[in-house]
């Protein structure tokens, strides 16, 4: 069982960046693929971002990719999303996902944990 904790959304201007964190409980963390949704108010659930366990494999959206990235420190239990010139499409609740049922993995039904989410909001 892992506990997902995400933070560091807020408001931010188009262009600008932004960091999320994810901190995940359980020794368990560190063997797990994880990964980043978002959700737009009257949207579906939208892969963004993943990483391998290891963090030596990675794996992204098209509208992310090159604005994006996604890291880890199993050190710390956690994993990062960078993100850079914001647009207000991004505004979403982004949401931090862990064990898929197989890699890559982009359908939220795959992964068996889940934050509560953090808002970002994109707006000039």
């Amino acid at each position: 069982q892992v506990q997902l904790v995400e933070s560091g959304g807020r408001l931010v201007q188009p262009g600008q960046s932004l960091r999320l964190s994810c901190v995940g409980s359980g020794s368990a963390f560190s063997t797990y693929a994880m990964a980043w949704f978002r959700q737009a108010p009257g949207k579906e659930r939208e892969f963004v971002a993943a990483i391998s366990w290891s963090g030596d494999s990675t794996y992204y959206a098209d509208s992310v990719k090159g604005r994006f990235t996604i890291s880890r420190d199993n050190a710390k239990n956690s994993v990062y999303l960078q993100m850079n010139s914001l647009k207000t499409d991004d505004t979403a609740i982004y949401l931090c996902a862990a064990h898929p049922k197989r890699w890559p993995a982009e359908k939220d039904y795959e992964y068996d944990y889940w934050g509560q989410g953090t808002q970002v909001t994109v707006s000039s």
